[in-house]
């Protein structure tokens, strides 16, 4: 399964749009402010499943240069709306960049990746930031794969499944690795494993 081409997620995604994106006014993510500390002023980031457009909202005002992409036309289109700038639409596999972003920041996103692909998305991401560039994503966990009453697939990782992708696609330095429960779309809350990690200088 290929879930950039997933059908069942795509389409949720395409046609729950405007009722998804509302559920995200004004709720920025958790980690956003401290790893925004991490970045130099004016720092170049990539954003990985934008979704409506808060956090990269939040981080353009914060003075940052922000690419914000989504791989759903009517999320990226909504998102637009709200930022009053281009979204560019695109998927993990179509991410081509070499050394261009200082950050790559992918908020509840790179969760809907299959277990076996991720390890290639990463090296994606590894490969599109400069030297010494940091990297952000937080997964819903659990542990074993599968898909949410809504029929989106998520990889539902552990947090050695999390480190153990990140050491098979590229030489990160792992900054942190952090574990909390947190709500979702569905409003049930459960586990989440969030990861910072830096490309070596």
């Amino acid at each position: 399964m290929d879930t950039a081409r997933d059908r069942a997620t795509l389409d949720f995604y395409s046609a729950s749009a405007p009722v998804y994106v509302a559920s995200g006014i004004g709720r920025v993510s958790r980690h956003l402010a401290s790893f925004l500390d991490l970045l130099p002023p004016e720092a170049r980031v990539l954003e990985l499943g934008c979704g409506g457009g808060r956090d990269a909202e939040a981080m353009i005002a914060a003075g940052f240069e922000v690419d914000p992409t989504d791989g759903t036309p009517e999320i990226a289109r909504k998102a637009e709306e709200r930022l009053g700038r281009n979204v560019r639409v695109m998927r993990f596999d179509e991410l081509d960049a070499v050394e261009v972003y200082d950050a790559v920041w992918a908020s509840a996103s790179l969760l809907h990746v299959p277990r076996e692909a991720l390890p290639q998305i990463l090296a994606l991401v590894f490969k599109a930031l400069k030297p010494g560039g940091l990297h952000f994503a937080s997964y819903k966990g659990g542990g074993t794969e599968g898909r949410d009453r809504y029929g989106r697939y998520f990889n539902y990782l552990s947090r050695e499944d999390v480190t153990d992708a990140y050491r098979c696609s590229g030489p990160w330095e792992i900054v942190s690795v952090t574990e909390h429960l947190g709500g979702g779309y569905d409003g049930q809350q459960g586990p989440w494993v969030a990861i910072t990690v830096r490309k070596p200088e």
